[in-house]
C-alpha cells in the first residue's frame, strides 16, 4: 500500500468532512447544493485513496487523466457489509 498517497487523500477527505460539518452547524440556510459539492469532494478523496492504494509513487506521479477518472469512481471491490 502506498501509505503517503493514501494518507494524503484521507486527510483531504477528513478536512472536507470537518469543514462541511462546521458549515452545516453554523449556516442555517446550508442547502443541498452546498452538500453536493462537499460530498463530491470528500468521495473523490475516499475513492481515490482506496482505488489507487497499491500504486507506486512513480505511478501516481505520472498518472493519466484516465487513471484519475478511474480512481475517483466508487469502489467496486470494497466489501460494505
Amino acid at each position: 500500500m502506498n501509505r503517503d498517497w493514501v494518507l494524503f487523500h484521507l486527510r483531504e477527505a477528513d478536512e472536507e468532512l470537518r469543514q462541511t460539518i462546521a458549515e452545516i452547524e453554523s449556516t442555517p440556510d446550508y442547502g443541498t447544493g452546498e452538500l453536493i459539492v462537499a460530498m463530491t469532494h470528500a468521495y473523490h478523496h475516499l475513492n481515490t485513496a482506496w482505488n489507487s492504494r497499491d500504486k507506486s509513487q512513480a505511478e501516481v506521479a505520472s498518472h493519466s487523466e484516465r487513471d484519475f477518472a478511474d480512481w475517483r469512481q466508487f469502489p467496486q471491490n470494497l466489501p460494505l457489509g
